[in-house]
């Protein structure tokens, strides 16, 4: 049984001082629960120490970061290394999201490099994936996703299938109000899994979990968490808000409970 994850993706929102103010209302919100759930949250840099300060006397609420370099260290301005990463408290790192591809030119090959550096300094690494309006309409959601899937996970070791997660992103359903339907959402994972299995196994394949990161908001995580291949979400805009992310949090928690 797949264990549903809830990640909030901050994207450049969130000072410190905003950050601590989210997470103390998140914290209230979600008191006294003991979650069978996982949740994450993924602020900017510069909110690490103050995520990790607010969450270092619990366990409900776990941290992790938007991107990282590729190497640990050296001359590469501006840039933050999975070492730095995982000594600022972080469990988890995006890799590849659609706006790091759209506007600065990231690629499977380097997803790919993030990925297997991410595992090799234990963090755990949610890969993303998914096609643009313009690759739907054209019938080639597909071959683009299927292309991703296999430039990011190659040569990753079999060994630690269970620690990658894959978030798929319909571009055209990612801050435009757009929400993929239940049943594009399933189809799509569906089709993630099967070519996870044709790279490792079925019983591999069955292992990975696959957010679904387009537009996930209190009035639909229901029925789309209720699908059989979604194993949880990647949650942007409602992830700002301390009520409306419990509330998605509220509804996998119930699933789970089923």
């Amino acid at each position: 049984m797949r264990k549903l994850l809830i990640a909030g993706n901050w994207k450049m929102n969130n000072g410190p001082e905003e950050t601590t103010q989210l997470l103390t209302g998140l914290k209230k919100q979600l008191e006294g629960q003991r979650l069978s759930v996982e949740v994450l949250v993924c602020p900017t840099f510069i909110s690490l120490a103050a995520a990790h300060e607010i969450l270092r006397d619990q366990s409900t609420i776990q941290l992790g970061a938007q991107n990282m370099h590729f190497l640990d260290s050296g001359a590469y301005t501006g840039e933050i290394s999975g070492v730095m990463l995982k000594e600022s408290g972080c469990r988890y790192v995006i890799l590849g999201h659609s706006e790091r591809r759209q506007y600065f030119g990231e690629t499977d090959e380097g997803v790919n490099t993030k990925a297997l550096k991410a595992l090799r300094v234990g963090l755990r690494p949610i890969i993303c994936v998914g096609e643009t309006l313009d690759e739907r309409k054209g019938a080639q959601h597909f071959d683009v996703v299927r292309r991703q899937i296999k430039g990011a996970f190659s040569d990753l070791p079999d060994t630690q299938l269970n620690e990658v997660v894959v978030a798929y992103e319909p571009v055209w359903a990612i801050g435009t109000g757009e929400t993929a339907t239940p049943g594009q959402a399933q189809e799509m994972h569906k089709f993630i899994r099967d070519e996870l299995t044709s790279l490792y196994s079925a019983e591999k394949a069955g292992n990975i979990r696959i957010l679904y990161g387009g537009s996930m908001k209190p009035d639909n995580a229901d029925e789309l968490l209720n699908q059989p291949d979604v194993d949880g979400g990647l949650i942007g805009g409602a992830s700002l808000k301390a009520q409306s992310f419990a509330s998605i949090i509220s509804a996998a928690e119930a699933i789970a409970q089923k």
